[in-house]
This record gives structure tokens, C-alpha cells and sequence, in this order.
């Protein structure tokens, strides 16, 4: 089953208990980055460039779910 990441207009729900916080995500990423290494030998990530991020899995916290998670809209604040 794939699932899509929520964005500003949608989150994920649990359609069995409800649950719209807690996720458990099993999720592949493969990306290409820009490592900078000072003189001491530390280093840190300048750029990054997503090549795969898929994901595979969505499980309930709650319930523990790994079929009912769905992506529903967001409900607007009146």
C-alpha cells in the first residue's frame, strides 16, 4: 500500500482508532550530499539532494494499525 507525507493541507488518521499524533514510519532514503571537513577532521552536511525517499510503511502508535492509516484533509481553524 502506498501512502503519501502529509503537507499543509492534509495529515495522516487511523481509520480504526482514530489516532491523528503518533506514527511509527518505515521509511528508504538514498540521497547525495556535500560533505565539508574542517582541518580538525570534523565535518558537516552543506547540501543534500534527495535521490529516493519512498515510504513503505505506516504503522499506529495507538493501536499498532498497519492498515488503516490514510491520509485525510486537514480540518481549518474557525
Amino acid at each position: 500500500m502506498a501512502i503519501s507525507v502529509p503537507d499543509s493541507t492534509t495529515r495522516w488518521r487511523c481509520s480504526r482508532c482514530g489516532n491523528l499524533t503518533r506514527f511509527d514510519v518505515l521509511r528508504t532514503k538514498r540521497s547525495k550530499q556535500y560533505w565539508h571537513f574542517d582541518l580538525g577532521g570534523s565535518w558537516t552536511v552543506e547540501e543534500e539532494t534527495a535521490l529516493v525517499d519512498d515510504i513503505e510503511n505506516v504503522t499506529c502508535r495507538w493501536c499498532g494499525a498497519d492498515d488503516s492509516v490514510e491520509l485525510v484533509a486537514r480540518v481549518e481553524d474557525v
